[in-house]
Formats: C-alpha cells, structure tokens, sequence
C-alpha cells in the first residue's frame, strides 16, 4: 500500500511544501510571503490562517484534492527538549507551539498547521526530528560551569536522515551503527551516534565547537568576557556578534562558503586561511565525537550545503580517514526527511511518539 502526504516546513518568509507517494516527491512549491504581509500580524503564531489560506490555494490551483490524503507533516518547532522521532501532533504539543515559551521561530507553524489540515481531514498530523531533539548521555551535559549547562540543539532531521539513509543503504538497522554526522550548511554540527540516539552533539545554534558561515563556535572565554564588558556593545548586538554577524561572515564578509572559496581560489590568501580554519576546526570535532564512541567508528557522514564542495570534503577526509570511511552526501532534504518520518511510523517500521 501507498501512502500521500503533505509535508509543511515554514521558513521566516515562506513556506516550502511538498506532496509525496511514499518517497516519491509528486508536487513541490516555495511560497514566498513578502514583508508587508508579514509585518501585519503580530507574531509567528497570528500568521496561521494566513498560511493555510495560501497553501489551501496553490493546491486547489494544482488541482490536488487534498481528500486524497492519508497524513500532513510538519517541520518541528521549539518544544521542550524531547528524544528523536516521529510524533503524533496532540493539543498538547500545538499549545507548547502556541505559547512559544522556548522561542518563537517560524517552524513553530509546522506542527500547528499539520494539525489544522488533519484535523479536517480526519488522519494523522505528525512532526518529525525537531532541532530539539536531546539525547545526550549526562556526562555530555556538563560544561566546567553549573550555570552554563551544554544543551542539545542541533540538525537532528537532516543528521538522522542521512544516518538512517546509509544504515539502509548498507543493509543495517541505525541503531546497530556507530557514526559521527557532520552537518555543515549556514550552521553547523557534528554529532556521534550510537544505539540509535545522539550522545553528544556540538550545539549548532549559538554554542560551542567549529565556527561557521555566521556562528562564532567556541571562542577564548575570558575575551569574550572581556569583550562583553567592553562597552562597545549591547547584549543584542553581542549576541549578534556570535550569532549573525560572526564567522566567515566577520571574517571575509559573506556568510556563503562558495563565495569564501572563489576568493580562495583567486589568490585571496587570508580567504584560504579563513576557509582552511574551519575545516580544521571541524575535522577537529569530528576527533571529539571519536573519542566519545570510544574510537569504535563505522562511519563518518558528510551533509549539508558545504559538503557540495569538492575541496571541503577532501580536506576533512584528508584529516580524519584514519578514524573511519568517509560519506558525502552534499545538502539536504527537508521535505523528503519529514515524508520519510511519516512514512516509518505508517509501515510499521516505528511507533508514532506522544509528546
């Protein structure tokens, strides 16, 4: 048996949707939505209706009849911490999304959106591998600091595809395998995972480990203190000193890796030193996650946008093939990651989670 789903990723000014068979991508559409329209609710949550009219409408322009629909999926918003998966959308979990206590972000409209189709259509919403996805062993949880505990934000929908992508193709259950994933697009992280679940993982939002296109990563403590107290900044424009407006984006003035690269490539040697840093910095990590698995690696994955790059991935190998194999599997895709979610817990192959 077959299944169609309509899988729903909200970005901060569109909305990316997708109709599957199965794995088989029918129909797909980026629905941009322009400032002004934004501007005019007064946050993630208000823009609701508004979405679901537009999506409602480009697939009735399609001439797809959504009654022909056994699940909607959404991308995973910011709920509290939960183990990877894939999970019923309850009220429970729409009024966490709702209330937005952990944050608002726009991927907090997947869940809620998901469940407003379903909801009419009398099937199942699910969300899929939300980026907070937390299973670090507790010895991974502390950092040197009581106040500064190490938190787990991450990848996790693309780093557990690509995981549960070459478990399949090698013919084992992910669970049986021990991996290190390496995601690197506008963030970046490097998770070990064992036994099915991400022990330890570099936080990929304002934390710790490698620098990225726009992410500081780890940098000396007390200069930042130092920095911080400076007077030169607020503690909005320090975040944004970390988050935003740090990495290649400080450093060479673009916060894309191909940009970086021709620079490179064109003789710029302070851009070749800059890009060289970072894949130093991540191969780096991927020796931390080694040592947490004990050096017991089967396989070291490659993902995201700058895993494309030809001269990325060879340097990291280059640095790390003594640990294991190396595999690239250059960008990622979210909307194939959220079908096949669904599709797992409808073959049987897992169980839907309760929130």
């Amino acid at each position: 048996m077959s299944y169609k789903s309509l899988i729903i990723n909200p970005g901060s000014t569109s909305t990316k949707i997708g109709v599957f068979e199965d794995e088989t991508l029918l129909f797909e559409e980026t629905l941009r939505h322009s400032t002004e329209e934004i501007a005019q609710y007064d946050s993630i949550v208000a823009q609701k209706d508004f979405r679901k009219d537009v999506i409602a409408k480009v697939l009735a322009e399609n001439n797809f009849d959504i009654k022909t629909l056994d699940v909607v999926v959404g991308r995973g918003g910011l709920l509290k911490p939960i183990p990877g998966g894939t999970y019923t959308v309850t009220d429970e979990l729409v009024k966490d999304l709702v209330e937005a206590k952990r944050g608002e972000h726009a991927s907090n409209l997947g869940g809620i959106l998901a469940k407003d189709f379903a909801d009419e259509l009398g099937i199942p919403a699910y969300i899929v591998d939300p980026v907070v996805v937390d299973e670090l062993q507790d010895v991974a949880r502390l950092s040197g600091h009581p106040e500064l505990p190490r938190t787990s934000i991450f990848h996790a929908l693309n780093q557990k595809a690509v995981a549960k992508r070459y478990a399949k193709e090698v013919g084992k259950k992910y669970e049986d395998l021990n991996l290190i994933v390496v995601h690197m697009g506008g963030g970046v992280s490097v998770g070990a995972h064992t036994g099915g679940k991400v022990v330890d993982v570099f936080n990929a939002l304002d934390g710790d480990g490698a620098f990225s296109p726009e992410r500081a990563g780890g940098v000396p403590n007390g200069e930042l203190v130092r920095l911080c107290y400076s007077g030169k900044y607020t503690e909005k424009e320090m975040i944004k000193q970390l988050v935003g407006k740090a990495g290649f984006n400080a450093y060479c003035g673009s916060n894309d890796a191909r940009d970086i690269e021709a620079m490179a490539k064109n003789g710029d040697k302070h851009a070749q030193l800059v890009f060289d840093a970072f894949l130093y910095q991540v191969s780096k990590d991927i020796g931390a996650q080694a040592a947490v698995l004990s050096g017991k690696v089967d396989q070291i994955i490659l993902t995201g946008g700058i895993a494309y790059g030809k001269y990325a991935t060879e340097e990291i190998t280059k640095r790390v093939q003594f640990i294991a194999p190396v595999t690239v599997y250059g960008g990622e895709d979210e909307l194939l990651a959220l079908a096949q979610g669904a599709l797992r817990v409808l073959n049987g192959e897992e169980e839907a989670k309760v929130y």
